[in-house]
């Protein structure tokens, strides 16, 4: 039972994606730690090259953000766009990889994690993405989406 537990432990605090702090800004003063603030991330999405997606989200300070055991809230905003010729893999073009997870963050020190998920919707040739925060017991209604047109590339890619 220890040893699950440990398991558990570790899962919840590696990500399956990671993404470059583009910058942030101060949204609340706090007197000891680092103010909360809103944060912004750039990541791609590894089974589509040519798509980039930008994430907002907030990012509790103080103290206990400082040392990691705050819990963010569920804001976040997402948009992805074409950065570079697209070229689908077969399942995703037929729909069986929908719903795929594509980014997760911890958002708390164990049960809590922002997701971002892609959907592709085949009449408009285009690919949605997402972003939504969950937790073990209860999520939250608070989501963000995005819709990333398929155009023909013209030049190289980025």
């Amino acid at each position: 039972m220890r040893h699950l537990s440990l398991g558990l432990i570790l899962i919840c605090l590696v990500g399956t994606a990671s993404a470059e702090i583009i910058g942030s800004v101060a949204t609340k003063f706090k007197w000891m730690g680092p103010n909360d603030k809103i944060v912004i991330e750039v990541f791609a999405d590894e089974q589509i090259p040519g798509v980039a997606c930008y994430l907002s989200r907030a990012k509790t300070g103080g103290v206990s953000g400082a040392v990691g055991v705050a819990e963010d809230t569920s804001d976040a905003a997402i948009h992805c766009a074409q950065v570079g010729p697209i070229s689908l893999p077969d399942e995703i073009r037929t729909g069986k990889r929908d719903g795929e997870e594509v980014f997760k963050k911890r958002t708390s020190l164990l049960f809590k994690s922002l997701q971002v998920v892609r959907f592709f919707d085949a009449p408009r040739n285009t690919l949605v993405y997402l972003s939504y925060s969950d937790r073990i017991i209860e999520g939250s209604p608070k989501n963000s989406i995005t819709a990333v047109p398929i155009m023909p590339w013209e030049g190289p890619a980025p």
